[in-house]
């Protein structure tokens, strides 16, 4: 059971956004459902052209977001973040000077009371780097295990709009549809924060991330590199990680005899060596390698997988 709340503040009143909502209608749309198709979070949108977002039912909602036991819950937030000298705020429609809108630290507070086993928030606003941390100890970050961050700057920071979206949530979304997962499909908060960290510049925003995680969370499924079935076949063609497999012409299946039962693993072989999971000794190609009897070993990333299959985690 897994389930989001997203949401995206344009109208703010003299001082209006364009691409909150956007992001958060491209977020929903991400989260709510693998790339297969197939259903991912139970989403719940919260955008400003539907209903005047305060501060009230802002809190409401984040606090039933986190209270009720779930495998994961994912906070997502576009808008307006403001800072003084208690910390940062995430701005509702209703804000004013001494009520901005919600405490980031209450954010933080719920995060780390709640029954979730995971809870991600990502928050894209100005400075959104305070989020996971309290002023009045010296900055220092108080996270319980299961909670990760990942915010579009620093605490001290603006967050940039670029072409009717956020910068960061743009980088976001490009990570969530596939440009961040790993072989067999799958995107982490981490890879999406290692996918979106480079692009930003020494003097650009910087983006955030906090965690306290034992495992790796899963925010979404997209189309495997390769099969799982493939990879699983590591653990029964090499009998160790660095194991050297011997070729020769029967593995070929242009040479005869043709219809060989080595042929088969030979496409499998073809098909990790594509995703950097196999490499050849003294030749750059798996046809010579085959003609010329060398032989073909794991890399490091597939020694990697072996484990995996090993371990009985594929």
């Amino acid at each position: 059971m897994k389930r989001a709340l997203i949401i995206g503040i344009d109208h703010y009143d003299g001082s209006p956004l364009t691409g909150c909502i956007n992001d958060a209608n491209n977020i929903y749309d991400l989260m709510n459902r693998n790339e297969d198709g197939t259903p991912n979070f139970d989403c719940k949108k919260m955008i400003s052209s539907e209903g005047r977002i305060n501060r009230a039912n802002l809190k409401e909602n984040i606090e039933k977001l986190f209270k009720d036991d779930a495998d994961t819950a994912f906070l997502y937030f576009s808008g307006h973040g403001t800072s003084n000298n208690l910390g940062g705020y995430i701005v509702t429609q209703d804000a004013k000077k001494y009520d901005e809108g919600v405490a980031m630290y209450d954010i933080l507070n719920y995060a780390n009371a709640s029954k979730a086993k995971e809870c991600v928030i990502m928050l894209d606003c100005c400075f959104s780097g305070h989020l996971g941390t309290l002023p009045q100890i010296n900055n220092s970050a108080v996270i319980k295990e299961g909670v990760s961050i990942l915010t579009a700057s620093r605490a001290d920071q603006v967050s940039m709009e670029s072409g009717g979206s956020g910068l960061f949530t743009s980088l976001v979304c490009d990570a969530l549809r596939g440009g961040a997962s790993d072989l067999l499909g799958s995107v982490t908060t981490a890879s999406v924060y290692s996918h979106v960290e480079p692009i930003f510049g020494a003097w650009d925003q910087r983006p955030l991330f906090k965690t306290h995680i034992s495992k790796s969370t899963i925010l979404r499924r997209c189309k495997p590199f390769i099969e799982p079935e493939i990879i699983r076949e590591l653990g029964v063609i090499f009998k160790s990680p660095d194991y050297r497999l011997q070729l020769d012409k029967s593995y070929e299946p242009t040479e005869k005899p043709l219809g060989h039962p080595n042929e088969k693993i030979f496409a499998k072989l073809q098909a990790c060596r594509a995703q950097g999971l196999i490499k050849l000794d003294g030749e750059d190609h798996m046809y010579y390698a085959a003609m010329n009897n060398k032989h073909c070993s794991l890399t490091a990333m597939g020694q990697f997988y072996w484990h995996l299959v090993k371990a009985k985690k594929i």
